[in-house]
């Protein structure tokens, strides 16, 4: 799911504001039939009716925009838990259906005082009274739309994940897996000398025998848990949620910061009963006596390529 297109919430404020103004507008641009009396009827369950339309859209709005919670995958629900109140999100989104009853039980139960009402006060009174209800009602989700403003704020920097055959290219930041996911998906992917280049989880795309395989640039890091910034959080979740494959790299000119050490430190903390190759970046730069000494097999670009399909294949057959 794509969560940088949530539009902005709005607040109560801005939505009373907007109802309010669209009634009062077109109310008057409306051709009224009857007695003075009636006028005065059409004319106030005009702007009841454009009040009531006018939030019912603006609520269901923000509703269709944010994710389906009982649909969404497991990733993007664990990421929710980490990254923000994920009960008053639920509670948020089920306050707005609430607030879109208590607008149509007002709305409904006004048409009929100003259908009963005998005198331009009875009529008056009865919209005043709705405006002021529906207002509190608006009002009182206030909290909940704020909230759930925030909550988009951070949605934003979720990564675009599908659900497809999926290798996370793993490693610390400036080790070179930007490259190699350009290189592996033809995709252009921010490079730059220095670390944390990756401020999101990058994606790239190939077709291996038909089948479209997903390839994230996923950072690591050796932080605790309760250390890690919400980036790392969102990388070290893909690795454990949706990776079929890993791609580590190490990058033994120990260019990146990191030394060979620290690295494979952080190789070792990969727990997982997933397939996990290793790939050497800037090997033309490393001699070959450090490549030997390495204790783990290190695959070429070739090589990476066959093992991607070789898992590919044996998923489907699972």
């Amino acid at each position: 799911m794509n969560f940088q297109k949530i539009p902005p919430v709005e607040t109560a404020d801005e939505m009373l504001e907007l109802a309010f103004r669209k009634a009062r507008e077109r109310s008057n641009y409306r051709s009224l039939q009857g007695t003075w009396l009636e006028k005065i009827k059409q004319k106030e369950g005009i702007k009841i009716d454009i009040i009531k339309s006018s939030l019912y859209a603006r609520l269901d709005a923000v509703m269709v925009v944010f994710p389906d919670l009982s649909v969404i995958s497991n990733f993007y629900i664990k990421l929710m838990r980490l990254t923000i109140d994920f009960g008053k999100l639920k509670q948020s989104l089920s306050t707005l259906n609430w607030a879109k009853e208590q607008i149509s039980r007002l709305h409904r139960m006004t048409a009929r005082k100003i259908g009963r009402s005998e005198t331009k006060d009875e009529i008056g009174e009865a919209s005043k009274q709705f405006y002021g209800r529906v207002s509190s009602v608006i009002k009182q989700i206030d909290q909940y739309l704020q909230f759930l403003e925030a909550s988009r704020k951070t949605m934003r920097t979720y990564p675009d994940i599908k659900d497809l055959f999926t290798v996370c290219i793993y490693g610390f930041p400036n080790v070179g897996k930007t490259t190699l996911l350009n290189n592996l998906t033809g995709t252009t992917a921010k490079i730059a000398a220095y670390a944390f280049t990756t401020v999101t989880i990058n994606a790239g795309y190939v077709t291996i025998d038909g089948e479209k395989v997903q390839i994230l640039d996923v950072p690591g890091t050796l932080a605790r848990e309760e250390k890690l910034n919400n980036i790392e959080l969102q990388a070290e979740l893909a690795l454990k949620e949706v990776a079929d494959l890993i791609i580590y790299v190490f990058d033994l000119t120990e260019q990146c910061g990191f030394s060979r050490e620290v690295q494979e430190q952080l190789f070792a903390t990969i727990k997982t009963k997933k397939p996990v190759v290793v790939y050497l970046s800037k090997i033309d730069l490393i001699p070959k006596s450090q490549i030997k000494s390495l204790p783990y097999k290190a695959l070429s670009m070739a090589d990476l390529q066959k093992e991607i399909r070789e898992v590919l294949l044996s998923s489907k057959t699972e």
